[in-house]
């Protein structure tokens, strides 16, 4: 390789390295500030085998990007403190979804807050329970629900999320509190073109 040759080729490889670090994580409508909010230990949530058993067609709970002011941090133990869900921006009003199928185990209030709690009936033994709150909810106890529909709309969240207005979702099997974003869809990786000045 000649003097002149060496530069050259030296620009090529910094040009293929560019395109390759613009290797981007999407989703259909994927969550990439939720999951960004998280530690490495706090996205994955240890879920072992039982929670890997996901709710049928499980997807968002709100529209657009979803920003997270609060992520998941599991207890020590069933009575230490903790934060057992997520807590994603919206405006009051805004459109709350179910997650995945399901059935509506619960819809009213608790302690002056507005509850919504459905069981998945395909997502193991015990099966999944999504939680979400305060909402107002459109739906009654024993209601089947599909996968995306509009369930309930948020409520004013009152001190729970003091600087924003958000959505708490939680998620459980049985008496153990689980990470909801396990349930997200999993971002889909794709190469875009690298669109910088070509190598001289």
């Amino acid at each position: 390789m000649t003097s002149t040759q060496a530069p050259r080729a030296a620009r090529a490889a910094t040009a293929l390295a560019g395109a390759l670090l613009l290797l981007t994580l999407t989703a259909s409508g994927g969550p990439a500030e939720g999951w960004a909010a998280q530690t490495p230990a706090q996205a994955s949530g240890a879920p072992g085998d039982r929670q890997s058993q996901r709710a049928e067609g499980a997807g968002r709970p709100l529209d657009g990007p979803l920003q997270m002011p609060r992520g998941w941090l599991p207890p020590a133990t069933r009575y230490t403190a903790g934060h057992r869900g997520v807590d994603l921006s919206a405006p009051p009003g805004a459109e709350v979804r179910a997650t995945a199928r399901g059935r509506v185990h619960f819809a009213g209030p608790v302690a002056g807050r507005g509850v919504l709690s459905l069981i998945h009936a395909d997502s193991g033994d015990p099966p999944l329970r999504t939680t979400y709150q305060p909402v107002h909810p459109l739906v009654a106890t024993g209601d089947e629900v599909d996968a995306g529909q509009v369930v309930a709309v948020l409520s004013p969240s009152g001190g729970h999320c003091p600087a924003v207005s958000c959505l708490h979702w939680g998620l459980r099997r049985g008496a153990e509190y689980l990470n909801p974003l396990e349930l997200l869809p999993r971002p889909v990786p794709r190469l875009l073109p690298y669109l910088g000045p070509p190598p001289a």
